[in-house]
């Protein structure tokens, strides 16, 4: 009788074809690139991180410019420690401020303040026109109709049980 290892060895990986390999390493090459081009261009005009940029902008669109931490992580895709570390950074600039949940006090809120909402305004032109550039001006309508569909189809079977981007569907 084969030990469970023999037996996983047996098996074939399903390796890549030519054609899924170019598009695997091209995926792999966008999200190394895209990010930091993000990144580079909100912390040059803005002097924000794209993560602090994306939990200012998450802040901005809630109800009362408020989020509990939790939800705000789940939003920015970062873990709790990270956006702890991310708050306490954007507190001391006055952009954000944390208070506990008044609906319930185990939850703690972060809520944009008047500065936050002043930098991630100013910010946002400038982010949208790189992301124009980069990733929609090269494409056609229909291209980019193609592209949010592969990329709610990777998404489903990466985190089958997500809803961040349930309102892109």
């Amino acid at each position: 009788m084969d030990t469970p290892g023999e037996a996983q060895a047996a098996v074939e990986p399903r390796w890549l074809d030519t054609e899924e390999r170019a598009a695997w390493l091209s995926l792999m090459s966008l999200l190394i690139k895209l990010p930091a081009a993000l990144d580079a261009q909100l912390q040059r005009d803005a002097g924000l991180s794209h993560f602090e940029y994306t939990v200012l902008a998450g802040l901005s669109e809630a109800p009362g410019g408020s989020l509990r931490m939790s939800v705000l992580a789940a939003l920015a895709d970062g873990s709790l420690p990270r956006l702890s570390q991310v708050i306490a950074r954007l507190e001391r600039r006055d952009l954000v401020r944390r208070t506990p949940d008044p609906d319930d006090g185990r939850y703690t809120l972060a809520v944009l303040t008047d500065a936050g909402r002043d930098a991630v305004t100013a910010a946002a032109p400038g982010h949208v026109e790189t992301v124009r550039n980069l990733v929609f001006d090269p494409l056609t309508k229909a291209k980019t109709r193609q592209l949010r569909d592969i990329c709610l189809r990777v998404l489903r079977a990466v985190d089958p049980g997500g809803h961040c981007f349930d309102h892109l569907r």
